[in-house]
């Protein structure tokens, strides 16, 4: 159910910055959702087509990027992509490990006519 509050808060914020340029209609809207964010698009999108019906953003197309879970070896310094739970640095072979990636979830862009 977080998937209803965040795409509540991110159709406002859409509505918002879509008034501040006298926009007509939202096209399109880029979301970023990481891997480890727990959220799933297709939430999203329902969510999203029911609360748009009305707006300027009803049918605008949601675009999502993943982001995959990364981690940075705090030992060897190298950035890699963390497979499920074996959180061991490729290189080096230690767990100092710091992620780096993963957690994100924003609107990247918003494309408006």
């Amino acid at each position: 159910m977080h998937e209803l509050t965040i795409t509540r808060s991110m159709l406002a914020l859409v509505l918002a910055e879509a008034e501040k340029v006298n926009a007509n209609k939202v096209g399109r809207i880029n979301l970023v959702i990481g891997e480890l964010s727990g959220f799933v698009d297709f939430c999203v999108q329902a969510y999203f087509d029911t609360m748009s019906k009305g707006t300027i953003a009803e049918q605008a197309e949601l675009c999502f990027k993943k982001v995959p879970t990364t981690g940075r070896c705090r030992d060897c310094g190298k950035t890699f992509e963390l497979k499920e739970l074996n959180w061991t640095c490729p290189y080096c072979q230690r767990n100092n490990i710091q992620l780096v990636g993963g957690n994100e979830l924003f609107v990247e862009s918003i494309e408006v006519d």
